[in-house]
């Protein structure tokens, strides 16, 4: 455990990121499955682009108040409830596809379910590591969250579209399967009593009101370093985000079948996986703001080499380059998130980053799955990856400040006695 991670040898460090694990690999399952179900129904890339819509919907609108109640609720609970409600969603999934439904509505609706799952759990688990290991392991722990999340990527789809051929329905089942050991997992961790307390400046009984639901909002906005970070992935995502349009490449562009859909969609997180263990025999000790300017622009390069492509294999390498720098934007990001919250904040600042940042990943389907609806798939991917490149190259002169970030480690939350939160970031 130590040559993988020493925040792994933290029992509730480890069975966190066992959760994460599982979670991961579901989803994934499910996302890969449900593209290719929904695409083969009428061959229509604005399907996916609606499926995109419909998991983006309740991330949007319930992901504020989510962190608000991971915040005055014990986290791990709300995680445990949220992965039981992607497990009904699995279970629903498996049942209508036996059904042999062909209605696209029905699909749409079962994508909602999953994103109502993702907004209520999301900011609760991605608000537990602080609280689970030391300040010391904590940009480790970042890297091992990084780890969960590709290694479920690389696992989810691999599995999901193997499986697809023998049954649709069995890759639902064994999605929701997987979600419920995740959530036994989550539920036989033993947090510290303070860890189950309201956190400071909460009261547990009283109600959320308005004003503390956006005050995570307020923080982000007065962050600027974070700002920046987070709005730079979140148009990455938006105009990068080739994902949603596999379906398209497997079938008609590179003509691979169910399994090369689940090569496709795998090949990122094997990228990030590289890039993982990369980093944390590399970690990032300066210049962290030009390693993620420097990054995203090279993702971008990544998706316009995948859309030019017309060989498999090259296709297959744009995708693992794109997740191997990925991977160096997402732990800048998530590491000044972890670092620059309060810890009484850090649920609804979580939730932000979900509505700027996952969220995105189903508002960029629908983007893409539209522009290849009106200009065609491969002119929407090109453009998508220039405009990550335009958007990565300007970004200093927007936020200057992102770009002078040197060590993460000196980012730091002030509450001065005015209560104005203010990122302190020494160099």
């Amino acid at each position: 455990m130590r040559r993988i991670g020493p925040a792994l040898e933290e029992r509730d460090f480890r069975l966190w990121w066992l959760a994460l694990l599982g979670m991961g690999i579901s989803l994934q399952m499910l996302e890969v499955a449900l593209g290719w179900q929904v695409y083969a129904l009428h061959r229509s890339a604005l399907d996916l682009g609606w499926i995109g819509l419909a998991e983006f919907v309740p991330l949007f609108v319930l992901a504020l108040p989510a962190g608000q109640l991971a915040d005055r609720a014990p986290r791990r609970l709300v995680f445990a409830g949220a992965l039981l409600l992607s497990a009904a969603v699995g279970s629903g999934l498996a049942l209508v596809t036996a059904a042999g439904t062909t209605q696209v509505w029905v699909y749409l609706a079962l994508a909602v379910g999953a994103g109502t799952a993702m907004a209520l759990g999301w900011p609760a688990a991605r608000a537990m590591p602080p609280t689970l290991v030391s300040l010391e392991l904590l940009p480790n722990a970042m890297t091992l969250r990084a780890i969960a999340s590709q290694t479920g990527m690389v696992i989810g789809p691999a599995i999901g579209g193997l499986l697809y051929g023998v049954s649709p329905v069995l890759v639902y089942f064994l999605a929701a399967g997987c979600c419920v050991l995740a959530s036994a997992s989550v539920l036989a961790m033993h947090p510290a009593p303070a860890a189950q307390q309201p956190r400071a400046g909460e009261n547990a009984g009283q109600a959320a009101t308005v004003e503390g639901v956006l005050e995570g909002l307020r923080f982000v906005g007065r962050t600027q370093v974070l700002l920046a970070a987070i709005l730079l992935d979140l148009l990455a995502v938006l105009f990068g985000g080739a994902v949603a349009l596999l379906p398209v490449f497997a079938r008609s562009i590179l003509h691979v079948g169910a399994t090369g859909l689940g090569v496709l969609r795998a090949a990122p997180a094997v990228g990030a996986l590289l890039g993982a263990a990369f980093i944390t025999r590399h970690p990032i000790t300066r210049r962290a703001g030009r390693t993620l300017l420097i990054a995203v622009g090279l993702y971008g390069a990544s998706i316009v080499v995948f859309g030019l492509s017309r060989v498999f294999v090259i296709s297959l390498l744009a995708l693992v380059f794109g997740g191997f720098v990925d991977l160096y934007s997402m732990n800048i990001r998530s590491t000044t998130v972890a670092l620059a919250s309060p810890d009484r904040l850090r649920g609804r600042v979580n939730a932000v980053e979900m509505v700027f940042i996952s969220a995105s990943n189903q508002l960029g389907a629908f983007e893409s799955g539209l522009a290849a609806f009106l200009v065609g798939t491969v002119p929407a991917v090109v453009g998508g990856g220039i405009m990550t490149m335009v958007i990565a190259a300007t970004w200093s002169r927007i936020f200057p400040a992102l770009a002078d970030v040197d060590r993460l480690e000196d980012v730091r939350p002030t509450e001065p006695a005015d209560q104005e939160i203010e990122l302190v970031a020494t160099r």
